[in-house]
């Protein structure tokens, strides 16, 4: 079985995420969405809406899961018994920081590291972006999944 961890804070997941899951999801038999959790980063999304997003992003794909961890994430490919960690790159600069986890992760784990390259239509968008905009009343309807804006919508009516 070829199983996946695609690891992130997903602070919130974009429209460039989901692009590259549903790209990988011919490559393997399941992928685990991996919401990573470190107690000393401020979340603008807690770790339920967060991972109640991604959930409602993937309803109708039953190979992809998601799961939260702590901790290292080869420890986490280890405890799934996962052979891949997936990821994606927008960009030169994403590839140079990448390749040194990369290559990190196959020296310490054995664990391979498949990159997809996002669309040339996803390239720009980037969680800080998405948070930037939410934070100045901006419209991200075009950069995420339709529950976040139901669920920053709800809010705002509360």
């Amino acid at each position: 079985m070829r199983k996946a961890i695609f690891p992130g804070s997903f602070d919130p997941i974009t429209v460039g995420h989901i692009d590259v899951i549903e790209r990988a999801i011919p490559l393997f038999d399941e992928i685990i969405i991996a919401i990573g959790t470190n107690s000393t980063k401020k979340y603008m999304f807690s770790l339920e809406e967060r991972k109640m997003f991604i959930e409602e992003a993937f309803k109708n794909a039953p190979s992809v899961k998601v799961k939260t961890y702590e901790g290292l994430t080869i420890d986490f490919c280890k405890e799934e018994n996962a052979e891949f960690l997936l990821r994606g790159l927008r960009n030169p600069a994403d590839f140079e920081f990448e390749k040194g986890i990369a290559q990190t992760n196959r020296k310490l784990s054995g664990i391979e590291t498949v990159f997809l390259l996002t669309s040339a239509e996803t390239s720009f968008i980037s969680s800080s972006i998405v948070r930037d905009l939410i934070k100045n009343g901006g419209d991200v309807k075009l950069f995420t999944p339709e529950i976040i804006s139901k669920t920053l919508k709800e809010k705002k009516n509360i």
